[in-house]
């Protein structure tokens, strides 16, 4: 069975930084790209960051360019998004996806709240 543990969230305040952790079970990790996805209140969800298998291509929504950095360790079979410079409408569950033999797999996520 396919499924995340995400860690990592917290409460930070403006400017501060965390580093999120997505543990992967199921399938082999290094032959998939891995996605964090965020959902903040009342919106849709949005993907933040992609990552290729070999972890050398990575890919970020404009609005987190400069700021995060997307990485992973196949050996651990985990993925992590460093994330510094935080602003209040970072704040949102973060989550990771990925897709495998066209199926959707979504973690719970993690909560990050950015607020003074």
């Amino acid at each position: 069975q396919v499924h995340f543990v995400e860690s990592g969230g917290g409460l930070v305040q403006p400017g501060g930084s965390l580093r999120l952790s997505c543990e992967v079970f199921g399938f082999t990790f290094s032959t998939r790209a891995i996605d964090w996805y965020r959902q903040a209140p009342g919106k849709e969800r949005e993907v933040v960051a992609t990552i290729a298998r070999a972890g050398i291509i990575t890919n970020y929504t404009d609005s987190v360019k400069g700021r995060f950095t997307i990485s992973r360790d196949n050996a651990k079979n985990t993925v992590y998004l460093q994330m510094a410079s935080l602003r209040p409408e970072d704040t949102g569950n973060y989550f990771c996806h990925v897709k495998r033999f066209g199926e959707d797999y979504w973690g719970q996520g993690t909560q990050v709240t950015v607020s003074s």
